[in-house]
């Protein structure tokens, strides 16, 4: 059966659903995953399913390797990453050089009718994923293949992402006002079967689990005319603060 949503909410942006989950559910970081970049794209157009989770481990890990290229249910963003020891928060936020996902993958991800491939990590054959207007994310590029180096171990688990925030400390004595600021190790998890939404600007993900999807579309459409109208203010000289009082205090939350 299609999935609605995915429908209502390839009419978004990232952005769209950012100010959606930080302004109803007061998530500060809007469920964005920095450092994303986008591989080839679809016609501009927003990359929506639901997370299939694919975790990576050390080749060495005592698991099996699990083959979860030919199990892409219909509608899914392919999710790929590490386990937490691969991962580093600063670039290329992985240790792992390998490329873990190519054209091949692409290929057969899309005959099963994948909406795209996000990949925490690094991916290869770029011109393939273009010819077969496949959407593709990942942090970097490689040009070696995973074999020896990593496996997939588990499909359908959570995937905690490193990550980290700069955040404003107090001042050390002898130190101006606001110089201070400590980089902060976070993690964000992607669970099974959440929503994965994904532009131009990268990947935001919607906690399905806590979060209702009648009241977040809602939003988002009643935000998206509030903006058109501040847009048009704008357009015609009026000062932007006093418009985006007029119409934004009218949003639900």
């Amino acid at each position: 059966m299609p999935d609605e949503y995915i429908r209502l909410l390839s009419g978004f942006s990232a952005c769209d659903v950012a100010d959606g989950l930080q302004n109803v559910y007061g998530l500060s970081d809007g469920g964005y995953f920095p450092n994303l970049s986008e591989r080839s794209c679809k016609n501009g157009k927003s990359v929506v399913g639901r997370a299939y989770t694919v975790l990576f481990a050390p080749a060495s890990d005592p698991r099996p390797a699990v083959n979860y290229i030919d199990a892409i249910p219909e509608g899914s963003v392919v999710t790929l990453a590490y386990t937490p020891e691969l991962q580093t928060t600063m670039a290329p936020y992985t240790y792992v050089n390998n490329a873990i996902f190519g054209g091949l993958m692409a290929g057969r991800a899309q005959f099963q009718g994948a909406s795209g491939t996000v990949v925490f990590g690094r991916v290869r054959d770029v011109d393939e994923f273009e010819s077969l207007h496949y959407p593709v994310y990942s942090y970097g590029l490689g040009a070696t293949a995973s074999k020896g180096v990593v496996k997939p171990v588990a499909v359908g688990v959570p995937l905690d992402i490193v990550t980290c925030a700069a955040v404003p400390q107090e001042p050390a004595a002898g130190e101006g006002a606001g110089s201070c600021h400590q980089r902060r190790r976070t993690t964000m998890r992607i669970e099974s079967g959440d929503y994965i939404v994904c532009d131009a600007h990268g990947m935001v993900r919607i906690p399905t689990a806590n979060v209702d999807m009648e009241k977040l579309i809602s939003y988002i459409k009643s935000s998206i005319e509030a903006d058109q109208l501040v847009a048009r203010d704008i357009a015609r000289g009026e000062p932007a603060e006093a418009s985006k009082k007029r119409y934004r205090s009218a949003l639900s939350k």
